[in-house]
């Protein structure tokens, strides 16, 4: 029997045209790899709907194993280890208009909830790989650590026995011309994925 993989991204956000995560996830979207088939989904980046689009991906997919991803402005793939109880926002906005500052995004959550990803693993890979990297100990406190805490916090009220978790990618290159920013081809982050899934299922073993 198949198993089955969910990758997640994001839709474009802050008067960009593109997602470097969704348009990554995209290129594994009905492969079949060491026996787990692959389906992405796109997550709206609002702040109201994210919450019910990662919980009703689990009671539609019935995935083995999910991660999620997102953009960053950080240079380098980043493996994220722990999402955190809070959506805050000084400068961006969700695609909805909404700005949260300082709310808890779940009244009777944990503080943090951590990666259950074989994150040192995958970090090990990807540097063989010669591919950029990091683990991160902050995802933030927008639409990122969101999903990622909506997602781990669902798995541990439900009490389901899944590798998940969440990983930060850089902007493309042609998102940050005459910006100043840090990117990362689009072939390097497909690449990165393909290690971080093929780690995860040999870590599921």
């Amino acid at each position: 029997m198949v198993k089955k993989i969910i990758l997640t991204g994001f839709e474009p956000f802050s008067g960009s045209d593109t997602n470097p995560s969704i348009l990554a996830c995209n290129s594994f979207n009905g492969k079949i790899i060491d026996g787990y088939k692959i389906k992405t989904i796109e997550i709206p980046l609002r702040y109201k709907e994210i919450k019910e689009r990662i919980e009703r991906v689990f009671l539609e997919e019935k995935p083995d194993i999910i991660i999620c991803t997102g953009q960053s402005p950080r240079s380098v793939i980043s493996i994220e280890r722990i999402a955190i109880n809070m959506a805050s926002i000084e400068k961006s906005a969700y695609n909805c208009g909404e700005k949260p500052q300082d709310e808890i995004l779940e009244k009777d959550g944990r503080d943090g909830y951590f990666s259950s990803l074989p994150l040192r693993q995958i970090k090990e890979n990807l540097e063989k790989n010669k591919i950029p990297c990091e683990i991160s100990n902050s995802a933030g406190t927008f639409g990122c650590n969101q999903i990622f805490y909506n997602l781990m916090h669902f798995i541990n009220e439900k009490q389901i026995d899944i590798l998940a978790g969440f990983i930060h990618v850089p902007s493309l290159p042609e998102q940050v011309i005459g910006k100043n920013m840090p990117s990362m081809s689009f072939e390097m982050i497909v690449q990165a994925l393909e290690v971080i899934i093929k780690t995860t299922i040999d870590y599921s073993q």
